[in-house]
């Protein structure tokens, strides 16, 4: 009821607040004998965390997990795995100033319309510092999925404001090329084209000398992955991803394959016709699709192309730039908030996205093992 959990066979239940102690994630269906230490997690957690460059927020976090239950000896164990990250850098003061006047664009009136008061530290549990330990639950679930079919997933920036990249063939887009420019040097805009890459960099330390935010859009991958997976009606692959994405702070509109696009196609342009892979044996054919305008999804289940989902992502709606809003007790005032935001919600919402189709995509792979890869004479298996 409370709404803290997410997914079915693999399953997070999260906690914690902004400016709390720290935020901690559980994780049930863990398959056991996975390798896997702090180190792993550290991977994605640096590329989640703030303070990595001047285009996101200065917030000091070293994001170092605890693992306090589920690894022994480096290994998984079966058993229910706890990791916690601690907040280090909370400068709660920083609220103290706002705690009876409404943010605009924050759940600030929601939360006092739900529960009738609220944490006002920095979003207290509305905020997406949770998503730190959604990554290093993700960390694990991409490591499932490794094991099981080859699966990877690498998301991108797409879009920041107007400046849009060119994105030829998104299966073949590289972690070195969202991570790196050619020379070695870090791309901290996560944008695989380098010279938009450089102009959105350019743009977004512009709109954060303006006290201002800007939105934009990323794109997430998830290739190799098997044909089967995902149910026909309320848990479709496609639904659950959306949630997923949906969960995320700041996103305010999801789309996969052709999207919205679709609108102005005709079915015969939108279609994916069927083909067999020549060189599959005759006995048991590979079937295919020769485009993938549904973006690996059909009937709520995947097709065995790439998964190609977009998430369109909100400006930060904490500004230095003085706006108008209300107190709690209804009086017009305005509002800067003081504390430490991003300009731009892009770059570190990528590792986020990705951990959040990964741990969908492991819930779904565990479900379809239990029901489906033991049916008796089956003809086609994942």
């Amino acid at each position: 009821m409370a709404g803290n959990s997410f997914g079915q066979a693999f399953r997070i239940t999260t906690a914690g607040e902004s400016h709390g102690p720290g935020n901690v994630v559980i994780i049930d269906g863990v398959p056991p004998g996975i390798p896997l230490s702090v180190e792993d997690m550290l991977v994605d957690l640096n590329r989640r965390k703030p303070g990595q460059s001047k285009i996101v927020t200065q917030r000091k976090e070293a994001d170092h997990p605890e693992i306090l239950s589920g690894v022994f000896e480096g290994i998984t164990t079966g058993t229910s795995l706890a990791i916690l990250i601690r907040n280090e850098d909370q400068r709660s003061k920083d609220y103290s100033d706002i705690k009876d006047k409404y943010r605009p664009g924050h759940a600030d009136y929601t939360y006092d319309a739900k529960y009738g008061f609220r944490d006002y530290r920095g979003g207290g549990r509305s905020s997406a510092r949770e998503t730190n330990v959604r990554v290093a639950a993700g960390v694990v679930a991409k490591k499932i999925l490794a094991a099981a079919f080859g699966g990877r997933i690498v998301g991108y920036v797409t879009q920041v404001g107007h400046l849009q990249a060119q994105i030829a063939d998104p299966t073949s887009i590289t972690m070195d090329q969202v991570e790196k420019f050619s020379d070695g040097s870090m791309n901290p805009v996560r944008c695989p084209d380098h010279d938009i890459a450089n102009q959105m960099i350019e743009f977004i330390d512009q709109v954060r000398k303006e006290g201002d935010s800007i939105g934009g859009v990323a794109e997430i991958v998830a290739v190799n992955v098997p044909a089967g997976l995902g149910e026909p009606v309320f848990d479709k692959l496609k639904a659950d991803i959306a949630k997923a994405l949906f969960s995320i702070p700041a996103v305010l509109g999801v789309e996969y394959g052709t999207g919205f696009a679709c609108a102005t196609m005709r079915g015969s342009q939108n279609n994916d016709h069927f083909v067999a892979d020549e060189d599959s044996a005759e006995d048991s054919p590979v079937i295919t699709t020769g485009s993938n305008r549904h973006g690996g999804n059909l009937g709520g289940i995947s097709t065995g192309q790439p998964l190609v989902f977009r998430a369109a992502v909100k400006p930060t709606s904490s500004l230095l730039i003085e706006q108008p809003t209300v107190t709690k007790q209804g009086a017009a005032t305005t509002i800067k908030t003081k504390g430490r935001h991003d300009p731009c919600l892009l770059p570190r919402f990528i590792p986020i996205a990705e951990a959040m189709i990964a741990i969908t995509l492991a819930d779904h792979w565990l479900r379809w093992r239990a029901q489906c890869e033991a049916a008796p004479d089956r003809t086609h298996n994942v």
